[in-house]
């Protein structure tokens, strides 16, 4: 019993020590927040074991959209509006986000591949509070998270909605309704759900929550 629990114990204070290491650049984050950034490997690898949230959806043969996405506007975090026309000319990722969720240290890897692929890729973060109220904080608490702990510089758009809902975000409701998109009803499955629009508007795939941003799927999708 004894040794027992020294191994507890033992495993205890390496967990804490572990979780410090991860965090020892981190910034005003909570509790929570610093357990799941710690915990995301182990988070992730769970994930692919039993393939939960890894789902990949594609385009069935370049359907174009119905309805234009640059025809929309999007609210940015500071509550200016931004044309998504400005986005012509370069694929664009689009990620609805949280900063109390299992998969936030996903914004490490959105940021990577933002610098990766400058010049080819653009991504939108969409901070959402709908998966069991993973983002509670206001756009200046959201911004600062981001950029101090994760480093972001790609945009962030205003806290929305993206689940299928009466408030649903207009550019969630282009990629969720084949009737504007040309093809996918599928919406977000939970925070960092994943959807790669052309450099030309149409909408080519959606990656699960579970896909990470350095995924070879994702990868081959921005560069073909």
């Amino acid at each position: 019993m004894i040794r027992l629990l020294k191994t507890v114990v033992v495993i205890a204070l390496l967990m804490i020590a572990y979780i410090a290491i991860v965090n020892r650049n981190s910034m005003e984050m909570s509790t929570r927040q610093k357990v799941l950034k710690a915990m995301y490997p182990f988070f992730t690898g769970l994930n692919r074991l039993f393939g939960t949230n890894t789902s990949v959806r594609s385009n069935p043969g370049d359907v174009p959209p119905v309805v234009s996405l640059y025809d929309l506007q999007v609210t940015m975090i500071d509550g200016t509006k931004k044309p998504m026309s400005d986005f012509k000319g370069k694929k664009l990722l689009i990620v609805n986000t949280a900063s109390d969720c299992g998969y936030t240290r996903q914004y490490e890897g959105l940021q990577a591949l933002y610098e990766k692929e400058k010049g080819n890729l653009e991504i939108i973060a969409f901070p959402a509070n709908d998966f069991k109220e993973q983002e509670k904080g206001t756009a200046e608490d959201i911004a600062t998270f981001c950029k101090r702990n994760y480093g972001v510089s790609f945009p962030l758009a205003s806290k929305s909605v993206v689940v299928k809902a009466d408030r649903q975000d207009p550019v969630f409701q282009w990629l969720t309704d084949p009737a504007k998109n040309g093809w996918n009803s599928k919406a977000p499955a939970w925070n960092f759900s994943k959807y790669l629009i052309s450099a030309d508007g149409t909408l080519l795939d959606y990656f699960d929550p579970a896909v990470e941003p350095d995924d070879e799927s994702i990868a081959k999708a921005v560069r073909k």
